[in-house]
């Protein structure tokens, strides 16, 4: 069996298309489809059913894929060890992470790694939305508070907070009787409850309640931060996208939320061994927050 046409085959498998594949990969759609003709017919059955609108996987195809994708992409990554030595970051890598994260961390920490690692043509997408590294064609994917998920294997790199923020003369809510939550007025994210309350924990006395009475919603937190820093109200924000408007004075941090810190995770497919430029890029982002805590640069 070629194991190059075999590669392709469930690269097209993977990704639902010639066309798709073929972007993903840099690899033009008439050597993918070439490869794929010559894998079924040195196997001797139909892998893919080609129709003029769709690509859909034959029985055998699948059953084909299903047995043949991890070990493919195990034997790739141990070649890659091998002629580089194990590591020589080089090559192609694509990196998917939260918009806030992205905008507020990975200018920095991507300038840093593509410095240090010319050889490495490095690509973040920010996106808020959930990718499959696989079917999507990441190496790493950065997720808040990810869910277990037995595809994926990684490492937590950063603990967050979320604090209370509104503008300097923004009167702070006086403690109701009876530990009834004080309204305030609010900016929250479109998926937020109508039921929400705000928890602020308190070293000295019980948590101080808050409930937020929405003047406006948005889908994104940096439209949150900008209404805030407006002065539509006060919000409930990491404490990554709010930290520099602290400092300079133009947010007050009103105090934590009493829930459980934030974690931000690195995760890449299980189905892989993770390569030398994967790693390093893992070292630089860790070396950026040497305590696992965010802590604004100063």
């Amino acid at each position: 069996m070629d194991l190059e046409a075999l590669a392709d085959f469930n690269l097209v498998a993977a990704h639902g298309g010639f066309g798709r594949a073929g972007r993903i990969s840099g690899r033009s759609k008439a050597t993918l489809s070439r490869h794929v003709s010559e894998l079924e017919h040195s196997l001797g059955v139909r892998l893919i059913e080609r129709g003029s609108q769709s690509l859909r996987l034959t029985d055998e195809g699948r059953a084909l894929y299903e047995r043949t994708d991890g070990l493919m992409a195990e034997i790739a990554e141990a070649g890659e060890a091998i002629v580089l030595g194990a590591s020589t970051p080089r090559g192609r890598l694509r990196i998917s992470a939260p918009v806030v994260f992205a905008h507020v961390a990975l200018p920095m920490i991507g300038t840093r790694f593509a410095l240090a690692y010319p050889d490495v043509k490095l690509e973040i997408v920010a996106e808020d939305r959930k990718v499959d590294p696989v079917e999507d064609g990441y190496d790493l994917v950065i997720r808040i508070d990810p869910s277990p998920d037995e595809r994926l294997i990684g490492r937590r790199f950063l603990n967050d907070e979320r604090l209370i923020v509104a503008l300097p003369d923004m009167p702070r809510p006086q403690p109701v009787p009876g530990g009834r939550p004080s309204p305030v007025k609010a900016v929250l994210l479109s998926a937020t409850s109508l039921n929400v309350v705000w928890r602020i924990k308190s070293d000295f006395e019980d948590e101080i309640l808050l409930k937020p009475e929405p003047i406006l919603r948005f889908s994104s937190l940096l439209m949150v931060r900008d209404a805030v820093l407006a002065g539509a109200g006060a919000a409930l924000l990491p404490k990554l996208l709010v930290a520099g408007d602290i400092e300079a004075g133009r947010l007050v941090c009103w105090g934590t939320d009493a829930g459980p810190p934030v974690e931000i995770w690195a995760l890449q497919s299980s189905r892989r061994l993770i390569g030398a430029k994967v790693r390093a890029f893992l070292d630089v982002m860790e070396r950026a927050f040497p305590t696992k805590t965010f802590v604004p640069a100063t």
